[in-house]
């Protein structure tokens, strides 16, 4: 009997399709993955905007309680300066206390007086009477101190005609100055000549500082009551008595538009 040969058919390897399973299940994860991330990374739009105006609304707040009310969104340094960390509290600068009705008082009484200076100074200047005329601030006041001659001549007391314009624009400014004027004479330390009308120096720079006193009051009509008069003879000499120069500047009047009310 013959017997044929058969070969037996050899299985097909098992397994040989398995890494289609796997292959799709890491798609699936995959997959599953990024929907799950997908949908994490969704925003509610009503939500967002909420909370974006609610931000705004805080970081703009003019009454913040950063210092001026300037929030976090400041404006760029354009002096491109470091600035402070964020953690830093900002520190306010102290404010000014208001002044006292003295110190206020005080500030519009000063303002008068170097008003008043720098005018009649411009009119002096104008009028050239720079080599007559003198203007200083002093402790007592603003003090306007005129030659002797350009008010009198020598050994009188009577006004020169030539100093009434000066007087006359004086007496307007000190209408407008609600404050005293003292009115002082002066003299050199010359003895005065007998037989004139003056005995002394006391009596010559009394005398000379009541006709400036008469003027205002008789010719410009102004208070009594503003004013002051002293005569000191050649007790204050603003210069060594000891040259005809020297004792010119001695020889003058002096009218002080009083400081009313001291700084202290």
């Amino acid at each position: 009997m013959r017997y044929r040969s058969r070969r037996r058919k050899s299985a097909a390897p098992k397994g040989h399709e398995r890494w289609l399973i796997t292959y799709a299940d890491l798609i699936t994860l995959l997959m599953i993955f990024f929907v799950i991330m997908f949908s994490v990374s969704q925003i509610d739009p009503d939500k967002y905007n909420s909370l974006s105006k609610d931000l705004h609304a805080t970081f703009h707040d003019p009454n913040g309680v950063l210092e001026q009310g300037k929030g976090v969104m400041q404006q760029p340094d354009t002096n491109n300066t470091i600035q402070q960390p964020a953690s830093k509290a900002v520190t306010a600068e102290p404010t000014a206390a208001p002044m006292t009705e003295r110190e206020l008082q005080f500030r519009k009484q000063e303002q008068e007086l170097q008003t008043f200076k720098s005018v009649i100074t411009s009119y002096v200047q104008d009028n050239q009477l720079g080599d007559q005329i003198s203007i200083s601030d002093t402790e007592q006041g603003i003090s306007i101190r005129l030659n002797d001659q350009f008010l009198f001549d020598l050994g009188k007391a009577d006004i020169k005609e030539v100093s009434i314009p000066m007087l006359h624009k004086l007496a307007s400014l000190f209408n407008q100055l609600d404050t005293s004027i003292s009115i002082e004479g002066h003299t050199d330390d010359l003895r005065i000549q007998p037989g004139g009308v003056f005995k002394d120096n006391w009596e010559l720079s009394a005398g000379r500082a009541l006709s400036v006193l008469r003027y205002f009051m008789d010719q410009e009509q102004m208070d009594a009551a503003k004013f002051q008069i002293a005569g000191y003879g050649d007790t204050r000499p603003v210069a060594p008595n000891n040259s005809a120069s020297n004792r010119q500047k001695n020889r003058r009047v002096e009218m002080i538009v009083l400081r009313k009310i001291q700084q202290h």
